[in-house]
């Protein structure tokens, strides 16, 4: 039994002894180094690798309008249904659908029935209202007649001309004519029709000058003013453009919008009310740069950006706003006035980056690099313009 406790507790010593011996020769754990270490690291890094070699193009910032551009259509100024003001039957018609009428051309014509005869008979009754008068008068110069006398002759007139007026405008109101110089849209009435006062003989639409309507967001609204030339697309490829001849002052309820009104010259009838058309209003002036579309990233909100280089060779990222586009490029604002734009490569560097740059226009490269910072500014506006641009 004393040679088992002896043989344990020299395990146990043992045991206890290897126990320890890794404690003690244990060396003590690294500490991760900080953040701003790791920033400092990681410039190091960067600075020791070679510079991406990247493409780049110096654009200059030029003068483009800003358009609202919004859907709308054509719209003719005035459609009037041209109506009877008295009864009567139908005994011509003189236009047909389609017909060019000019102010004061007959419609139509209705039957003259006994109004011709009641012309005569006021006529006749005026005339012996004029005689009794004028008796009158001689009389009162004899002194055969009174003042009370003399007042109800010119009275007897005075009627007597009145229904003779009345007769004469009756028979006037049998030829219905144009209000003003259009188009017959429809006709209503047919030869040997009755009807009554207030029947649509034709309807009459006017065609110049021709209307565009639209409605814009409120808001652009306060961007828009009577008076500016604007300018329009039709569905055929035309393009048409006139100025702003109104502005609602009243948004829609539902969608928040006003009213706009563009007036188009339609002498020659070559527009038609009704057609889809894209409206470009110009709002303002402002500082834009030409780019492909190409060249476009993502920011994180979803919209549109550029990468360019700053005068240290370090990538930047800006977030642009297309404001007009071409066959060749779209129009952006939000870069400096002078911006280096890297145009390949782009894909291959992030913000804050140091690149090797190589400039596409090498003539104004160097030339430019010597210009003061001064010119890279964000773009400036004015909005002193009189024509649309496009």
């Amino acid at each position: 039994m004393r040679a088992t406790y002896i043989w344990a507790t020299g395990i146990a010593i043992l045991l206890t002894v290897w126990l320890f011996s890794g404690v003690l020769t244990a060396q003590a754990p690294e500490i991760n180094p900080s953040i701003a270490e790791q920033k400092i690291n990681n410039a190091n890094v960067r600075s020791d690798l070679v510079p991406t070699q990247v493409r780049v193009s110096r654009l200059n910032a030029v003068e483009k309008v800003r358009f609202e551009t919004i859907r709308g259509k054509t719209q003719n100024k005035r459609t009037v249904a041209v109506k009877t003001e008295i009864a009567g039957k139908i005994t011509a018609r003189k236009v047909e659908k389609g017909d060019a009428v000019t102010t004061g051309q007959v419609l139509c014509e209705l039957a003259m029935e006994d109004r011709a005869s009641s012309l005569t008979e006021a006529k006749e009754a005026v005339t012996q209202a004029k005689l009794e008068y004028k008796g009158a008068q001689r009389l009162k110069a004899k002194g055969y007649n009174s003042e009370n006398a003399i007042a109800s002759a010119r009275a007897r007139l005075a009627s007597a001309m009145a229904v003779l007026d009345r007769r004469e405008l009756n028979i006037s109101k049998t030829k219905i004519t144009a209000p003003f110089d259009g188009v017959v849209e429809n006709v209503h009435l047919e030869l040997g029709d009755y009807v009554m006062s207030g029947a649509a003989c034709v309807t009459v639409v006017d065609l110049n000058p021709m209307l565009i309507v639209g409605r814009v967001s409120e808001k652009s609204v306060l961007e828009v003013q009577t008076g500016i030339i604007a300018g329009g697309i039709l569905t055929d490829g035309t393009e048409v453009q006139g100025p702003i001849t109104f502005v609602g002052q009243q948004s829609d309820a539902q969608t928040r919008t006003y009213s706009v009104e563009i007036e188009i010259d339609n002498s020659n009838e070559s527009l038609r009310s009704g057609i889809t058309t894209e409206i470009h209003i110009p709002v303002e002036r402002v500082l834009a740069q030409k780019i492909s579309p190409a060249l476009f990233s993502l920011d994180d909100n979803g919209g549109y950006g550029i990468r360019l280089i700053d005068e240290s060779n370090i990538v930047n990222f800006y977030t642009v706003k297309i404001i007009a586009e071409d066959e060749d490029g779209v129009w952006v604002t939000g870069l400096p006035n002078v911006s280096d734009v890297i145009t390949v490569g782009q894909e291959l560097v992030v913000p804050g980056e140091r690149v090797d740059p190589v400039f596409q226009n090498q003539g104004t490269a160097t030339n430019s690099r010597g210009s003061s910072s001064s010119s890279r500014n964000e773009p400036s506006v004015t909005q002193n313009f009189s024509i649309a641009e496009r």
